[in-house]
């Protein structure tokens, strides 16, 4: 018979069922994926080189973990992962608190249980899915909360003394006992708090009201923290991280490509949207290069980091802005454009903290600044590069198209439009259609659009044309 049907104590003895701690279940499990080829930490990407490595030699030496890192590096997604190392299903004494295993109980309810029913003490099934506990540490977590208090309900119903161990409410971890418990945020929970936690990570007992408990509780546990922490809103106290065994570094994306993955695989795209709107892999691009450039941005506090969720809350954006642009106009079918870029601005300014500097400009200005330096970073691979110096005699690639726009006083490209007005203003523009024939003859027919925008756009950038975003959408002119 399967595991998960045996019911009693004596029917677990004969199955040949042998317990293990979840550090060696852990342990075990992992070498048997690295064995098989299997990859355990599936969905994430960036880490295969750095972070991955580093977290299976610390699950190799059993040990609790820290992964210290900026806002949206995977951190907790990492710690959930880790679920899938566990085994499907652990046996456990029925009714007990804190899942205590059958062949070494600690709790007094499963010790005084099983010295009542002996092989008749009845057992129960604990699936992987519940065998993970998250705590985000905030300043009013308290000790009763993570260790657990005297409860006087319970003492009256029961009619017990104080004095009486049985009148002990447990709190989270030992509920989470043969569990991974995360505690997110380490630094945000008090000096106090996290003395608590001493003798939990190293001696193994537990102390509550008075009532010193030897219980060698059974957990994996997994903290995060932003290194930011350490100086703002609080820290890790030494000797608590004296009794972590691998903090873990993680990281930002360090490629595009990574990036685009990313975000591709984490935004909640509706497959209308998707059917309705055609993205070109440079606006893609473009898209991931606004959070490398925020990174570095003057006005951008580096400490607090750029999460990845900015580039996935900006896709959604971008798609939406695309969408709705199309259904105001009547089209069945749109592709997006570098004006559609404008909607991603609230995507940025809810997501960079900006430094004194950034404060002044405002953030839906930097929001701004950074769609147009991304841009800046790419039209150089399509385009000639626009010197800042040259003579001035020397003809440029761009003469044709700046003296047309001299001579029409400019060219307004509205949000708004239909697809058919959008196409009709571009191809009005004859020296666009040269410098792509020229530069890019093998444009697909879908980008073909995009990129006569972007040869609009990556002249503001340069300074040699004028951008300015009017009520319905941008004009561009002559610079003086």
């Amino acid at each position: 018979m399967s595991m998960n049907t045996i019911a009693t104590l004596g029917e677990l003895k004969k199955s040949g069922y042998t317990s293990r701690g979840i550090k060696d279940e852990l342990r075990q499990n992992l070498i048997a994926k690295i064995k098989a080829g299997q990859t355990p930490f599936e969905g994430v990407h960036g880490f295969e080189h750095t972070v991955i490595p580093e977290l299976e030699r610390a699950i190799l030496s059993r040990h609790n973990i820290n992964l210290l890192g900026l806002r949206g590096q995977a951190k907790t997604r990492l710690a959930r992962l880790m679920v899938s190392l566990l085994d499907e299903y652990i046996p456990f004494v029925s009714g007990s608190e804190i899942n205590d295993d059958p062949f070494q109980p600690i709790s007094r309810f499963a010790k005084d249980l099983i010295a009542e029913k002996g092989d008749a003490t009845p057992i129960s099934w604990l699936h992987r899915d519940e065998r993970f506990f998250e705590k985000l540490a905030t300043p009013d977590v308290t000790v009763a909360d993570l260790i657990g208090d005297v409860d006087p309900i319970k003492a009256a119903n029961l009619k017990l003394s104080y004095a009486d161990d049985r009148v002990i409410h447990f709190g989270m971890i030992p509920r989470a006992n043969r569990c991974i418990f995360v505690i997110n945020e380490l630094p945000d929970l008090q000096a106090r708090i996290q003395v608590a936690l001493f003798n939990i990570l190293q001696e193994g007992d537990i102390q509550i009201r008075g009532f010193k408990l030897r219980m060698p509780l059974d957990l994996q546990f997994i903290f995060t923290a932003n290194p930011e922490d350490y100086t703002n809103r609080g820290s890790i106290v030494t000797p608590l991280k004296d009794r972590i065994g691998s903090q873990i570094l993680t990281h930002y994306p360090e490629s595009i490509e990574i990036a685009k993955t990313i975000t591709a695989q984490e935004a909640k795209l509706e497959k209308e949207q998707k059917d309705r709107v055609y993205v070109p892999e440079l606006a893609m691009d473009i898209l991931e290069q606004i959070s490398f450039v925020a990174r570095d941005s003057e006005f951008v506090d580096a400490k607090s980091g750029v999460s990845a969720r900015m580039s996935i809350t900006a896709l959604e954006n971008l798609m939406s802005a695309a969408e709705r642009r199309s259904l105001r106009a009547g089209d069945d079918h749109t592709s997006l454009r570098l004006s559609d870029f404008m909607g991603i601005v609230p995507s940025i300014t809810g997501k960079v903290e900006l430094v004194y500097e950034g404060e002044q400009e405002g953030a839906a200005e930097v929001a701004q600044q950074l769609i147009s330096l991304a841009v800046h970073h790419f039209f150089p691979n399509y385009f000639p590069k626009i010197e800042k110096l040259h003579k001035k005699d020397l003809a440029s690639p761009y003469d044709p198209l700046l003296e047309y726009i001299f001579t029409e006083g400019g060219v307004v490209i509205t949000d708004d439009c239909s697809d058919a007005e959008y196409q009709s203003s571009l191809d009005s523009i004859k020296p666009l259609d040269d410098l792509l024939k020229k530069y890019i003859p093998k444009v697909k027919k879908e980008d073909r659009y995009f990129m006569k925008e972007l040869v609009l756009w990556g002249l503001a950038e340069y300074r040699k044309l004028s951008k300015e975003r009017i009520t319905e959408g941008y004009q561009f002119k002559d610079l003086l």
